[in-house]
């Protein structure tokens, strides 16, 4: 062999060996198959009947017009009487008042519930909290009036958005919804309309607490790197979209999908849906945060619920607060979801079990320590829990 032939040799090894892994694997392959030998063919495609009626019931569109609609008239008479019945209840017991508010997006008026002392402190002398209601399309309901009273016997200022998506504010409103998105900001927008407008909040501190998909804004909120809280609670929230899609089914997706800044299923838009949910949002947290779930809630399932709560334990023991009630007495037709508001809805006072009251008292200590409603003055500003 002359010199040539052992540089053309040298130069074919230098090649083969920066073949990757991969290739070489197919290269022994074939050079270990008998003479004439052919690769097994790939198998045909399987052809599958198609059942029409299944199809129809899976499918989900992903265009906005097919977004499901709501008989919006009688929304609007049925938060008609809401505000009848708020008024109502209210006089003589707290100050109530139905305010409107700009989102700090800038493109919506939001409707909100204002309640207060009737005897007011002096400035910065009442802490104040942003209640959020739950619901794809909901409200903000009259059994909720128990609580709301018992806030503001505690001295809080409560406001209670009716942001982007909420029933009973005719149909823009209503299709503006964008779950995890504008919505956050339309309730982050409350504490603006507090300090701006109400001298005897104390901008220092205002919390927020919501239950089911408020509770899920709540966490949402908390979790952004510039927020106002000093503190938040989520009572059962939802916690993960992208296994929650997937357990609810097609029903429940196509309130998603057809949302225009959402726009697809989580297979289709997963950084959305990952952005979106809580549970991969809590990494960062850095804000006191309470959490009450139920083993037996069949809306948030403990299934999608449990991964947040050890998740909050692990990363965040000191500023967390998480307490799972074990099959608490169920109440009305959603059990354990609504187990910590069991109110009468005839005469609007609490039905209490040992769960709620637990939770109750778990709750207001919890804000009690953070936002110090029984204080009169301003917290100085080095004393802030956050």
């Amino acid at each position: 062999m002359n010199a040539t032939s052992v540089r053309l040799l040298r130069a074919r090894s230098s090649v083969l060996l920066s073949l990757p892994w991969a290739l070489w694997a197919v290269l022994l392959m074939a050079a270990t198959l008998p003479a004439g030998a052919q690769q097994t063919p790939p198998r045909p495609r399987q052809v599958v009947p198609m059942d029409s009626a299944r199809a129809a019931l899976l499918y989900v569109s992903n265009r906005w017009e097919d977004h499901p609609v709501a008989d919006y008239e009688r929304d609007i008479q049925n938060r008609l009487r809401a505000d009848s019945i708020y008024a109502a209840v209210t006089k003589g017991v707290v100050d109530f008042q139905k305010i409107t508010y700009r989102s700090r997006v800038g493109d919506m008026e939001i409707p909100a519930y204002l309640f207060q002392p009737l005897n007011k402190r002096g400035p910065k002398g009442h802490p104040a909290m942003v209640w959020v209601h739950g619901g794809v399309h909901g409200n903000w309901g009259v059994t909720m009036w128990p609580f709301v009273r018992e806030a503001v016997e505690r001295g809080y200022v409560i406001i209670t958005p009716e942001y982007r998506g909420s029933t009973g504010y005719g149909e823009a409103h209503h299709r503006a919804i964008d779950y995890g998105g504008y919505e956050v900001d339309d309730c982050i927008s409350a504490y603006d309309y507090l300090v701006q407008n109400l001298p005897h909040v104390d901008p220092d501190r205002v919390g927020i607490m919501g239950w089911s998909h408020g509770g899920y804004i709540t966490i949402m909120a908390v979790t952004r790197s510039d927020h106002p809280f000093q503190a938040g609670a989520a009572i059962v929230p939802v916690t993960n979209l992208v296994f929650r899609l997937s357990w609810k089914g097609p029903g429940y997706q196509r309130f998603f999908s057809t949302q225009p800044r959402i726009g697809g299923l989580p297979f289709e838009k997963r950084d959305i849906y990952k952005e979106r949910s809580p549970y991969y949002a809590v990494d960062s947290l850095k804000t006191p945060l309470l959490v009450h779930v139920a083993t037996n809630d069949e809306d948030v399932d403990f299934e999608e619920a449990e991964p947040l709560i050890y998740k909050l334990r692990d990363l965040h023991p000191n500023i967390t607060e998480t307490r799972i009630y074990i099959d608490p007495d169920p109440w009305g037709s959603s059990v354990g979801h609504s187990f910590s508001r069991r109110v009468d809805p005839q005469t609007l006072e609490r039905v209490d079990s040992p769960a709620q009251i637990d939770s109750w008292n778990r709750t207001w200590a919890f804000f009690d320590w953070y936002l110090r409603p029984y204080q009169t003055q301003p917290i100085p500003r080095t004393h802030n829990a956050r």
